[in-house]
């Protein structure tokens, strides 16, 4: 179903306001949308919302199965605001959100869907869940030039890490349980990337509710949400697989003829199976078995 603006999604989507799981996914250009959509529709969501330039094709098997909703996605903050008013709308479901060219893996989601997830996540008394957005890159940039290429996608194996996230109103003391996050492309090309963009750590996963704000750094006004794990173990973690950074890279003139390659000698072919990110700790299991 198409809706002309967001505000009409509001008003008429209903339906996919109230149950959940719902994906929103905000289309930048026309890289790999159906992929992204296709990725998130088997992953288990109810409904899947694309906010899109107006007038973006898409396949008509697959515009019949998710929510369409023209929008301005090149203004400021556009994605993080979309959400924080979907999320007032839509109180008490669980949401994700990510770009195009960005996929959703969590621990064995080849035999285990995001409901399952969830479930699991919402019987430890957790509503939200940190996620890692790992670069992906193709490993020909010469066959590939914008740096995408399911069949040919690489990662880091290595180079990430992170630091204590200090909180300003208690005299910079480090938040408990919050940690930045850094790592691949945005860690190896940082002379490229402002220092605002450079953590790898978002919150794509959320229970909505009244009065809560995503913030542009991808964190939530509600402090708690914004944990890796609560108090007593260590919770479930996902990542976004994604070739945002790749693709403003090559598409970036400032950037663009100062990289040839985006390999290194940490650099693996990407399994597209979430046990390979599992294995190299770029995600957590928990106490899910």
């Amino acid at each position: 179903m198409i809706h002309p603006d967001l505000e009409t999604f509001l008003a008429k989507g209903k339906a996919a306001l109230t149950k959940g799981p719902l994906a929103v996914i905000m289309a930048e250009d026309e890289v790999e949308v159906a992929s992204t959509l296709r990725h998130h529709l088997q992953a288990g969501f109810r409904d899947v919302l694309l906010l899109a330039p107006e007038g973006l094709a898409l396949p008509t098997d697959l515009a019949e199965l998710i929510h369409i909703t023209w929008h301005d996605v090149h203004a400021e903050a556009a994605l993080t605001q979309a959400v924080t008013r979907i999320a007032e709308a839509a109180p008490g479901i669980w949401m994700y959100y990510c770009y195009n060219a960005e996929y959703l893996f969590f621990p064995f989601c080849e035999t285990r869907s995001f409901r399952d997830l969830v479930a699991f996540h919402a019987e430890e008394r957790r509503e939200a869940m940190l996620t890692y957005v790992i670069d992906l890159y193709a490993g020909d940039l010469d066959r590939f030039g914008n740096a995408v290429s399911l069949d040919d996608a690489h990662l880091d194996r290595s180079g990430y890490y992170a630091l204590a996230r200090k909180d300003e109103a208690k005299g910079w003391a480090p938040r408990e349980r919050q940690l930045d996050f850094f790592g691949g492309l945005r860690w190896r090309f940082e002379e490229h990337v402002p220092w605002t963009k450079r953590k790898i750590d978002r919150v794509a996963i959320f229970k909505a509710k009244k009065g809560l704000k995503l913030r542009p750094d991808f964190t939530f006004s509600e402090e708690e949400l914004n944990t890796f794990a609560c108090p007593w173990h260590n919770n479930l973690t996902a990542a976004v697989c994604s070739f945002r950074t790749a693709k403003a890279l090559r598409s970036n003139p400032g950037s663009r003829f100062d990289i040839q390659n985006f390999r290194w000698h940490n650099s693996i072919p990407f399994d597209w199976h979430s046990q390979q990110l599992m294995d190299l700790g770029l995600m957590e299991p928990g106490q899910w078995f």
